[in-house]
């Protein structure tokens, strides 16, 4: 019987062929994600926090630790307006829906005037739109939701410019 030689081979160098593992890696980390990550997140198990655009209950955000929710490339949050929010800049595109109250926002110096049921789109314009959120009458509830599609976000060139602060990061 004749003898087989056999040869051993190395594994390759990391190299340009390593991206495709890491890529699908990738991948797989996020179909693990969607098809195991939470689907309800509970809003009793999110806290309030106060920011210098307001106080705010996040339900998805990338950024926050602890959040394993089936989607991951959206930011979800309420935004409680006691008075009014800060005041800042960024492109549109984002989905607003007031879930309680009535107030109005300013749109580049324009006021617009919502109430409960009403879906506010902050509209895509060259330099992005200043704008500040006030609740008519201060002192009730005055909530809405915002939904915001964070890849649709880096395709147009998200950024934010903070201008003023709330009335209620003042106080603390």
């Amino acid at each position: 019987m004749a003898e087989i030689e056999r040869a051993r081979v190395a594994e390759r160098e990391p190299g340009a062929g390593q991206d495709y593992e890491r890529t699908i890696k990738f991948f797989m980390a996020k179909r693990e994600r969607a098809w195991t990550g939470d689907i309800v997140v509970r809003g009793d198990e999110r806290p309030w926090s106060q920011s210098r655009q307001g106080h705010v209950k996040t339900y998805i955000n990338p950024v926050h630790e602890g959040i394993n929710s089936c989607l991951k490339d959206w930011m979800i949050f309420i935004h409680d307006i006691r008075s009014h929010s800060g005041k800042h800049r960024h492109q549109g595109g984002l989905v607003i829906y007031v879930l309680e109250g009535d107030g109005y926002t300013e749109v580049d110096g324009q006021k617009v005037e919502w109430e409960a049921g009403d879906l506010l789109l902050l509209p895509l314009k060259p330099g992005g739109v200043e704008h500040q959120h006030y609740n008519k009458r201060p002192g009730e509830n005055c909530k809405w939701m915002a939904f915001i599609y964070l890849p649709y976000c880096d395709e147009i060139g998200f950024w934010v410019e903070h201008r003023e602060n709330s009335p209620d990061y003042e106080a603390q």
